[in-house]
């Protein structure tokens, strides 16, 4: 073999060392660096009017919740339509729609469960039929909006909350919510997993920033009363300590 020949043969042997070579490493590091596939959480649909969207603050009460989702080790995943809020709610999404009534929630809720299929509902509705032109016939359309859910979704967990004071309506709020706990034992009754959450009494007042929605603390009360529940039914916000799913900005 001629020394051109030997120089040749060398430098095709080196450069296929060194191909196999970075192969082999990039190949290692992939494999080092490829995430695991992630497990989805127990789907939470937060439905509502502008309270549940987060008026004044953002993510309004979500952002407090999934915090102590997270520090009690809950996988959860909020299911909705919409989405808003700050960037240390790790999952945006929610069905809250500022201004929507009862019955406006009513006619579009069984194309939402059947989209999002959540395990859970935490419902928080009332506010905007309280100062509308039949506040009297609130109770019948709440009744109606949980027969629509629960034979939709049979085996969703539905916490239905009485709502919130309102500053220059409380003697209509407190009618209102007088109501909700025959609706939601008349569920019960039927076999529903319907679950009477009482909201009222966690703010006043002096938590709500403009009268109707809550100011920061108001919210965070609210995160309390809803985590408290939620911990009363077992599954209703998963398996704690299970692996978390953490949900992109949406």
């Amino acid at each position: 073999m001629t020394r051109t020949r030997r120089l040749v043969t060398s430098t095709i042997a080196l450069a296929g060392l060194i191909l196999a070579l970075f192969t082999a490493t990039g190949t290692a590091h992939a494999a080092a660096s490829a995430p695991a596939a992630p497990r989805a959480g127990v789907r939470i649909m937060p439905l509502g009017d502008s309270i549940t969207d987060g008026a004044n603050v953002p993510g309004g009460y979500r952002i407090d919740l999934w915090q102590k989702f997270v520090a009690g080790g809950h996988n959860v995943d909020f299911v909705g339509s919409m989405s808003n809020g700050p960037g240390n709610l790790g999952d945006r999404n929610h069905e809250g729609h500022s201004g929507w009534t009862i019955g406006q929630i009513d006619s579009n809720v069984v194309n939402w469960l059947r989209t999002y299929t959540p395990r859970t509902v935490l419902l928080h509705i009332g506010t905007n039929d309280m100062y509308g032109s039949d506040p009297a016939g609130a109770p019948g359309r709440l009744s109606t909006l949980l027969d629509h859910i629960t034979a939709t979704s049979p085996n969703t967990e539905v916490f239905v909350a009485t709502i919130i004071p309102i500053s220059f309506a409380d003697s209509t709020v407190r009618t209102f919510n007088a109501t909700i706990p025959g609706i939601v034992q008349s569920k019960v009754n039927a076999g529903k997993r319907v679950h009477l959450v009482d909201m009222y009494r966690a703010l006043t007042t002096a938590d709500l920033a403009d009268g109707v929605h809550p100011n920061a603390g108001g919210y965070s009360k609210m995160a309390n009363v809803w985590y408290g529940a939620l911990l009363s039914v077992p599954g209703s916000m998963g398996v704690r300590g299970a692996p978390r799913q953490e949900a992109a900005a949406r």
